[in-house]
């Protein structure tokens, strides 16, 4: 595996899980499929329909989302909101965020983190 390859790959591993954690950040409030996508994107994490439905679906199923369908407008949406159980999962995963990223921050070759140099 050339080193673009083995780069894009852990990119898109890296990217999965930074996309649950924000999708779990924007849902505290409901909102419905595509507009999280395009909330995603004016934050700097466009996410593909494709990518983002089956995500919303499994973490209803696994009770962290609510979903509702609303049938006033013009075309029927389906709304996500955060459970109880969603909120405590979203607030761990933060925290856990917190300290991964501080621990990143040390790391050498991590701007302020240690150096290899001497």
């Amino acid at each position: 595996m050339g080193r673009e390859t083995a780069e894009a790959s852990l990119r898109m591993e890296m990217r999965r899980g930074t996309i649950v954690l924000a999708v779990l950040c924007l849902l505290s409030e409901p909102k419905y499929g595509y507009s999280l996508a395009e909330e995603l994107a004016e934050k700097g994490l466009p996410v593909d329909t494709n990518t983002l439905y089956p995500l919303l679906r499994r973490l209803s199923s696994q009770g962290i989302l609510s979903d509702a369908w609303e049938l006033g407008e013009n075309k029927p949406r389906k709304y996500y909101v955060l459970t109880e159980e969603g909120k405590t999962v979203r607030d761990a995963l933060v925290r856990q965020w917190q300290e991964l990223s501080a621990s990143i921050d040390r790391m050498p070759g991590v701007s302020g983190g240690e150096s290899f140099l001497p």
